[in-house]
């Protein structure tokens, strides 16, 4: 997958997407009536900033806006469907030759993709960026896409790819589940008491 370079923005070359699904039936508690999908896509693309510092990085931010959403479709249809989708999150894996700065180009596309795609999506996309070696893994946080405060739907997926990311790579990841934890039963505010509409409760 390549998206070619302009005249203000890097090429941003693709070289894997890793797409992980999981149903969870159960978490040692009552089975149950339909198994809980959790899921994560990862893309693993060169770092066009690795071994070097530059300044003016957001061009990169403005390239990763197709990729983004590209990934966001690929994901919810593998979920099942964006009415299926109740919580997400997104993360960045950085190689070791570059900085958390690079991590961050993740915010907007990242995010964006999905809002894009799931309608009502009013709270903010919970983010985590680290910097590692090929074969690290990292722990994506989850919560409710319509509202940050559904305790219920407080949760982290992880993801690692063995090979990625290489010292010149990122490894880019949404992750996105269709319901709350298996047994969730530790009160607070539930999805069916979302109420403002303000991204928190």
């Amino acid at each position: 997958m390549l998206y070619p370079a302009s005249a203000t923005a890097p090429e941003v070359d693709v070289r894997k997407l890793v797409c992980v699904v999981e149903d969870v039936w159960h978490d040692n508690g009552p089975r149950l009536a339909r198994p809980l999908r959790r899921g994560s896509l990862a893309a693993v693309l060169k770092n066009p900033y690795a071994g070097r510092y530059v300044a003016d990085i957001q061009p990169m931010m403005e390239a990763l806006k197709p990729l983004g959403r590209e990934m966001a479709a690929r994901l919810v249809d593998a979920l099942g469907g964006a009415a299926r989708i109740e919580a997400y999150g997104k993360g960045a894996l950085i190689g070791l030759a570059g900085e958390l700065e690079h991590g961050a180009l993740w915010h907007v596309p990242g995010g964006y993709g999905m809002r894009d795609l799931l309608e009502g999506s009013h709270a903010i996309v919970p983010s985590t960026t680290k910097i590692g070696p090929a074969g690290a893994s990292i722990d994506v946080p989850i919560h409710h896409r319509v509202a940050a405060y559904v305790r219920s739907h407080f949760d982290s997926i992880e993801v690692r790819v063995a090979d990625a990311p290489r010292p010149d790579e990122m490894l880019l990841v949404i992750a996105m589940t269709t319901g709350a934890r298996p047994h969730e039963r530790v009160g607070g505010l539930r999805a069916d008491e979302i109420a403002k509409f303000d991204g928190q409760r």
